[in-house]
């Protein structure tokens, strides 16, 4: 066994790796210093680090390598190519953390959430980290850390993903592992007490929870929220202050409450906000704090709760995240714990307000008549709420004279308050760094179309179509399969109230076919440019698993988040993968199961609103029949390849940023490309372009010799069989 290695570290790491305090070794290295998966490890380079380490994926992946993301190499103050020597830690958890970071990442984030943050990472004294979850290493924690990741978005927004904090100090040495008994607290402010032992922790969501001088928000600060605020109200004022009426009608009204919206839509401040009207008391509690403690002490925290809710009355206690203290899978000895003591306080005459964000997690006995017995639902805010909102968040802003709120929340489907607030902060950040010295610093119009390039509605986190700077203006010809896609699925997006004043149903999907490389994905991504709408991809093979239930699930999760973002573009490439023929597979029934939820998620009980699917395929023989029926994916569209003129209309698009000599006929080179497709034709000019940098680095035009270099190395892809056959399957499937 050797004590220790001297490795080269690269940035070739997973991507899902990054920022979350993991390193990875080829399995041989791992073995010689007798480390096992998630070991922590010493790195030493011009400064020492320490992070755990896992197995490489690959078997390529080299012996001599070292696998880090940037924020370790920084901690090594190294570069790409720099040597490290590795070495074994003890595992020593850590007793006490502190951090420091930027003003208002510390006062939005919990001591608590900052310690399920870092749950599971090895810190070191100077060191940057990153607050992306460690959620690479499985572990008993793995609930808890996946739980704080809403939380987190709730409050910075997406920008969570790219903050770093400075670790100020590590009580047991320089390194140490945290975990749910560890002290983690900001540099000269608030900490949390130890896991085991401690107080529970806030709702985050609450910023008056962690500071009493911060006053409770006004409903006129809610906007789109006053049909909520006015029920609630009704129903805390009469069960605070008018008992008397109830006793003489002999009678009594529950107070537990149940609000479901998405993440960062409100709910916490609305409850806060209406307390404060009717003269309540808030105490809030956030679950997943709750649940990290152990079973014990967990519901030893919740006696005290209900305790001292009795005592003061009248008081709301109100639970955020209420999934992580009563699953739906899975309850443990906690969750019937909450239920008797929820039960308890409700018949005592307190308020109880429970909040989450995936209602469909919660488990179902909650509510009961004697438990939460009233339901409120916070929408997604359509335009005119974000409008609203973005007036109310800007108010304290000098906002300049070009500054356009209607043309921002135009921009911005999707995004819920917390979203608005962090683009507002984003555009207020941005406007100080262009004015740091200026007297009377405004923001601009420029300054939130910056903003909008960064921040990203948190339903779309986990979105993987980014959405190119391209419209149907920059798609060459398919003239008539540009108009069909407008009516099909820009209209439903853009013009909901017209089919809803003519009384008709709009489109609910749409199938693109057509031979490969035609351009069938790009038309999405000039869609998604054009129409204003969140758009979410996903390939075929992408939502099926081994596992019963996990593809069925994953569906699910797929439309929930497209009905939360609405107006929303559901991308289905490659479909034919995902919903064959049913009956035919030979996976144990598992695409079966998928084509009955997509069809289930497609025309079901639960309306999809503002939401339009599109699938692309190369073989639309291959889906079930019963996709392509009216209400589901109903209109099919063919993409055909491109004919002389066509060819001819996507070389000048795919030619726009470059330089053509004017001895390049582009009509000429379009008609004499039989067979090309569209990926072909934008192929073809970046090989001229390449093929001008060949004949000379200073090259400032592609020249038509250029071009016939190009054409040497660049094939035409389409097979006629297989066109011949898409056409003749065309000619028996017009669109509907």
């Amino acid at each position: 066994m050797a004590d220790e290695l001297t490795l080269t570290v690269t940035t070739q790491s997973a991507p899902l790796d990054a920022r979350r305090g993991v390193v990875r070794l080829h399995p041989e290295v791992m073995a010689a210093l007798e480390i096992k998966p998630g070991d922590p490890v010493r790195l030493a380079g011009r400064h020492t680090t320490a992070c755990r380490a896992i197995p490489t994926k690959t078997a390529d992946a080299s012996r001599a390598l070292l696998y880090a993301d940037d924020l370790i190499i920084g901690n090594l103050g190294l570069r790409d190519g720099g040597q490290v020597t590795l070495t074994k830690l003890p595992v020593v958890h850590a007793r006490q953390v502190t951090l420091s970071g930027p003003a208002e990442i510390a006062a939005l984030v919990t001591p608590e959430m900052l310690r399920l943050a870092l749950l599971g990472k090895v810190v070191s004294t100077g060191d940057d980290v990153s607050l992306l979850p460690q959620d690479v290493l499985p572990g008993d924690n793995r609930a808890l850390v996946e739980a704080v990741t809403p939380s987190l978005k709730n409050r910075l927004g997406y920008s969570f993903t790219s903050a770093l904090l400075n670790v100020t100090s590590v009580e047991d040495g320089d390194a140490a592992l945290v975990s749910p008994d560890t002290v983690v607290g900001w540099s000269g402010g608030r900490r949390t007490s130890g896991g085991t032992a401690g107080t529970v922790a806030v709702a985050p969501s609450s910023p008056a929870a962690t500071d009493p001088e911060v006053p409770p928000p006004s409903l006129d600060d809610l906007p789109g929220l006053r049909a909520q605020a006015k029920e609630l109200e009704e129903l805390l004022d009469l069960g605070f202050h008018h008992g008397e009426v109830l006793a003489r009608l002999g009678t009594k009204v529950s107070l537990g409450v149940l609000i479901s919206g998405p993440s960062g839509s409100g709910k916490s401040a609305l409850v806060r906000a209406v307390a404060a009207q009717v003269g309540a008391r808030v105490r809030p509690v956030w679950g997943p704090s709750l649940a990290a403690l152990t079973n014990d002490s967990a519901a030893a925290q919740l006696r005290k709760l209900v305790q001292e809710a009795r005592e003061h009355t009248p008081s709301v206690l109100l639970f955020s995240d209420v999934e992580a203290l009563a699953p739906r899978d899975e309850p443990g000895p906690l969750a019937t714990v909450f239920h008797q003591l929820l039960e308890e306080v409700v018949r005592a005459g307190v308020a109880v307000v429970c909040t989450t964000s995936r209602p469909e997690s919660v488990d179902p006995s909650l509510r009961a008549p004697d438990l939460l017995a009233v339901q409120l639902a916070v929408p997604l805010p359509d335009a005119a709420m974000r409008r609203e909102q973005l007036s109310v968040l800007t108010r304290g802003m000098p906002l300049a004279e070009d500054v356009r709120l209607d043309d921002v929340s135009a921009r911005t489907p999707g995004f819920v308050a917390a979203d608005l607030g962090a683009l507002a902060r984003e555009a207020g950040v941005r406007a100080a760094l262009r004015q740091k010295d200026a007297e009377s610093p405004t923001v601009t119009m420029a300054d939130f179309e910056a903003a909008l390039d960064v921040v990203r509605p948190t339903s779309m986190a986990e979105s993987t179509l980014e959405v190119a700077a391209v419209t149907l203006d920059d798609v060459g010809d398919l003239v008539e399969v540009k108009q069909m896609l407008t009516e099909s699925v820009l209209w439903p997006l853009t013009y909901p109230d017209t089919f809803a004043r003519l009384g008709v149903s709009p489109p609910r999907g749409v199938l693109l076919y057509g031979p490969p490389g035609c351009g069938k994905t790009y038309l999405v991504k000039a869609i998604a440019g054009t129409g204003k709408a969140n758009v979410l991809s996903v390939k075929g093979a992408e939502l099926l698993s081994k596992w019963v239930g996990d593809s069925e699930r994953a569906v699910r999760e797929l439309f929930r988040r497209a009905r939360e973002a609405a107006p929303t573009l559901v991308f289905l490439d490659e479909v034919d993968a995902l919903a064959p023929t049913r009956g035919q597979a030979t996976d144990g029934g598992t695409t079966d199961r998928v084509v009955a939820a997509l069809l289930t998620e497609l025309d079901g009980v639960e309306d999809l609103r503002n939401v339009v699917i599109i699938g692309a395929t190369n073989r639309p023989d291959l889906i079930d029949p019963a996709l392509l029926r009216p209400g589901r994916l109903e209109r099919l569209v063919y993409v055909p390849p491109p004919d002389a003129a066509a060819r001819a209309a996507i070389l000048r698009a795919s030619s726009k940023a470059v330089p053509l000599d004017k001895s390049v006929d582009l009509d000429e080179l379009g008609a004499a490309l039989a067979g090309f497709s569209a990926a072909d034709c934008a192929a073809l000019i970046r090989e001229a372009a390449l093929a001008a940098m060949r004949d000379s680095l200073e090259a400032s035009t592609v020249t038509a010799a250029n071009v016939a270099a190009a054409r040497e190395r660049v094939r035409p892809s389409l097979d006629p069989t297989q066109v011949a056959w898409l056409e003749a399957y065309a000619s028996t499937h017009q669109p509907g």
